[in-house]
């Protein structure tokens, strides 16, 4: 095939066969996964019942779920630099710390909490969390009144292009000149607007649900389309500099695919009433708009160059497309597959073990309730009905001859069985970590048992909880990556940082933004009960030298 640049129908077409292609494979294979692990968190199961049984649920999914995501937010919030920016030389030591205290005075100022709790539960729930970072621009306008100018003074008002004038006045005056003449001179009331573009670093978790990604991407980085796709007001668009006369013509996903609506409903737990009929302003109208990466050969020089396209509506029509720097996009996932994009959420992992639980606690109180109220086998004929069914206590049941009321009795069986539960208990246990004994909460099983025996069951235990830890710090790692290099390349002026409560101003443009991010949380970094010792032991020895030696 020859090489040549490509128009802007041939990119259009390559586009939206991607996207189509991505929203395919997601919506097909991964969607019902998602619906079902929602389902499960939500307290619900695929197993049928009996009318009349029990319905109960043992809520496996949701108690791991909500057991282990405490463990996960104390360790990256317990450590004042979870990932910290490594220097490239030694000269870049002052400008590293510079930058890993910033980035984390951001990430804080910027709700990080939240958007990491958002992330962690995706990931904890929905296979993965996606966080995306980017940068705003948006205009801000203040308005100025001034009175008593002259023409000069107005001219020099209105030669900014960023001023509109919106209430103007002009008086006429009599003023005497230097030479005694009276002359008449204009003075002008205004009333202005003055408007300038402010920018902002963003972050955000994307709902599962908006994320798109093509089927043998193993990674973000050697992703062939990685696209986010959501509902947009018209007006917004429009604000954006958009063509009004497109953008009004847009459906929105109103339209679109039913899975996506399936995905909103379970996590939502209602339907979303979203349709436009009623909406008599244009511009509150939703408009699907779908915001894709990929690497396209535009110029025709055969090297690909990343490119953001923006489209428009369920058709994915292109309404811009320009060249970027890298993906906005940091993936956090707890057990990640090797060699593909999706790996496994902890829900998926305990599902089976919450329909078998399930089914043993249903067993166990239906028994329960079949001992305590046993079924009675009558004589017909022989028996009034309604006495036989009224089951207040004390009640007089009418028969014609003894005996013709019998109770059919249920052995109770429900007390040998409490030991599969007891052992379906310990297999969730096993799988996530979480247990009492790991959490030094059950006394019978730490009993007449040593120190170093009771720290070793802890250990073992949270070594599933620090696997999981170090797999979200990747995700956390790029995050703050993609943060740094936003900031660099968008500040155009100093910021202002509190650091042990004073303000100092901070130049995000003299950092260098090819700085490696190093972890400081999860396995392999030890434990921080362990630290703790060995920087006390170390202060202990600088105070035997400082005494011994003095202060020089």
């Amino acid at each position: 095939m020859e090489l040549k640049p490509k128009s802007r129908s041939e990119i259009e077409s390559i586009v939206q066969d991607a996207i189509s292609d991505a929203v395919d494979f997601v919506e097909g294979e991964i969607s019902d996964d998602r619906i079902k692990a929602q389902r499960y968190y939500d307290g619900e199961v695929d197993l049928g019942y009996e009318e009349g049984r029990s319905k109960v649920v043992a809520t496996k999914v949701r108690d791991t779920v909500r057991s282990v995501k405490p463990s996960l937010m104390r360790i990256f919030l317990s450590t004042a630099k979870p990932v910290e920016f490594v220097p490239n030389g030694p000269e870049d030591v002052a400008m590293a710390e510079q930058a890993t205290e910033f980035m984390h005075h951001e990430f804080t100022r910027l709700n990080g909490y939240r958007v990491m709790n958002d992330a962690f539960q995706d990931a904890l729930v929905k296979k993965q969390g996606i966080v995306k970072a980017y940068w705003m621009t948006y205009p801000e306008a203040e308005i100025f009144t001034f009175t008593d100018l002259s023409d000069d003074e107005y001219t020099y008002l209105l030669d900014d292009d960023s001023v509109t004038v919106i209430e103007h006045t002009v008086e006429m005056t009599i003023e005497i000149d230097p030479m005694g003449m009276e002359i008449e001179l204009p003075i002008h009331s205004v009333k202005l607007s003055r408007q300038k573009d402010l920018g902002e670093l963003c972050i955000e978790s994307v709902p599962p649900e908006e994320f798109f990604i093509n089927r043998d991407a193993r990674s973000l980085a050697d992703a062939y389309v990685v696209a986010h796709r959501t509902d947009m007001r018209a007006g917004d668009l429009i604000a954006m500099g958009y063509d009004p006369d497109v953008v009004l013509n847009l459906d929105s996903f109103e339209s679109g695919s039913d899975m996506t609506e399936a995905e909103i409903y379970e996590r939502r737990g209602y339907d979303m009433d979203t349709s436009d009929e009623d909406v008599q302003d244009p511009s509150m109208r939703n408009v699907a708009v779908t915001e894709a990466y990929m690497r396209i050969d535009v110029d025709g020089t055969g090297v690909p160059v990343l490119h953001k396209i923006t489209c428009g509506g369920t058709a994915y029509e292109m309404l811009d497309f320009e060249p970027c720097d890298e993906l906005p996009f940091a993936k956090f996932e707890i057990d990640p597959e090797p060699h593909t994009f999706y790996g496994r959420s902890l829900a998926e992992i305990v599902m089976d073990d919450q329909d078998a639980a399930t089914s043993v606690l249903r067993s166990i109180l239906d028994n329960v309730a079949m001992t305590n109220n046993p079924r009675l086998g009558i004589v017909e004929g022989a028996v009034n009905i309604d006495d036989v069914l009224n089951n207040e206590i004390g009640a007089i049941v009418r028969m014609r001859a003894p005996g013709s009321v019998q109770e059919l009795s249920v052995p109770f069986t429900a007390g040998q069985t409490l030991g599969a539960l007891t052992y379906l208990d310990g297999l969730v246990e096993s799988k996530t970590g979480v247990s009492r004994a790991s959490m030094g909460l059950d006394p019978d099983a730490m009993q007449s048992t040593t120190k170093a025996a009771v720290q070793a069951t802890v250990q073992a235990a949270a070594g599933q909880v620090e696997v999981m830890v170090r797999n979200l710090a990747d995700g956390m790692r790029d995050l703050f990556g993609i943060m740094l290099r936003l900031m660099h390349k968008n500040v155009d002026e100093e910021q202002m940082m509190r650091m042990n409560g004073a303000f100092v101003p901070v130049d995000p443009r003299v950092w260098d933004s090819s700085f490696d991010v190093s972890i400081n949380v999860g396995l392999g970094t030890g434990r921080e009960e362990d630290k703790l010792i060995a920087l006390n032991q170390a202060l202990q020895m600088q105070t035997m030298v400082y005494q011994n030696y003095g202060p020089m």
